[in-house]
């Protein structure tokens, strides 16, 4: 994998699962591409005014509107009649989970030729590891401490793939940094689709999760083993699963791993265990 379209010399952290990422979508999805990016980690530290690491056209928005401007991007690239271009709204789970949120129900209802991509990290990286909807239960974040009264995020993540297939699009799916094969799979797949298509990839936080860096793609791995994060795709809703571990490995092991679950104890990583088995089942269900 090289820097074919994300140069080097960008800022991201040691062990930056999130730019890792956005190298494997950018080698597949190729120079006839429109970014249109959100506020977060990667707007940061891969675009300090006045340089850049992105080798295609790229344009920064808001939180809240990345969506929006890719959706009014889309039409105008298809009133010129160019609609093999892969216009991308990207931004990590603050902006896409929370923030933007409305603007990509608005775009997915509306049938926009386009891409909305969810660098998943699962809290508010960028602004100082706050909590976001993405962010797991029981992790420990800066707005979700773990005291003694209550003990990190009480709710469970939000299952925003299945939101967006509420929508009635025609591709949706999650990827891993750690499978990249599966990830490549996915985006071209996607791009010989036309309509909205939502992508969520799972992009490990070094920093925000309390990890070794050199760790970034096991722990994305460990995830995908325990079930936790499944890797699957819904085409014009139909669910199929494209990566099953030949036996899942218990969740405790992925928690283990990082600091913001160190907390935990017997009974929650328990009920941890039990819920996210309880959904990988449910999935596999509707995957028949």
């Amino acid at each position: 994998m090289g820097y074919k379209y994300i140069a080097p010399g960008h800022r991201s952290c040691a062990g930056c699962g999130e730019i890792l990422g956005l190298r494997q979508i950018m080698d597949v999805m190729g120079k006839n591409t429109v970014i249109c990016h959100a506020t977060g980690c990667m707007e940061v530290t891969s675009t300090p005014y006045p340089q850049t690491s992105w080798k295609v056209p790229w344009i920064h928005v808001l939180f809240e509107n990345a969506a929006a401007v890719a959706s009014g991007v889309a039409e105008a690239l298809k009133k010129q009649g160019k609609d093999d271009v892969q216009v991308v709204a990207i931004g990590g789970d603050g902006a896409m989970f929370d923030i933007g949120f409305q603007a990509i129900s608005g775009a997915l209802e509306r049938g926009h030729n386009m891409w909305v991509i969810v660098t998943d990290n699962e809290a508010y990286m960028n602004t100082g590891i706050q909590r976001s909807s993405g962010t797991p239960m029981f992790a420990a974040t800066t707005t979700s401490p773990a005291g003694k009264v209550i003990s990190g995020k009480q709710q469970w993540k939000k299952n925003l793939i299945d939101i967006a297939v509420a929508h009635g699009i025609p591709y949706a799916a999650t990827a891993s940094i750690a499978f990249p094969q599966d990830l490549k799979m996915k985006i071209e797949k996607g791009k010989a689709i036309k309509g909205p298509k939502v992508l969520q990839i799972h992009v490990p936080c070094p920093i925000g999760w309390g990890f070794d860096s050199s760790q970034t793609v096991q722990v994305a791995k460990m995830a995908v083993d325990s079930g936790l994060w499944a890797l699957f795709e819904v085409e014009d809703g139909k669910y199929k699963m494209t990566y099953k571990p030949a036996e899942l490995k218990p969740v405790s092991d992925y928690l283990k791993a990082q600091k913001r679950f160190k907390h935990m104890s017997e009974e929650q990583v328990a009920e941890f265990q039990r819920i996210s088995r309880e959904q990988y089942e449910s999935l596999l269900k509707k995957s028949g």
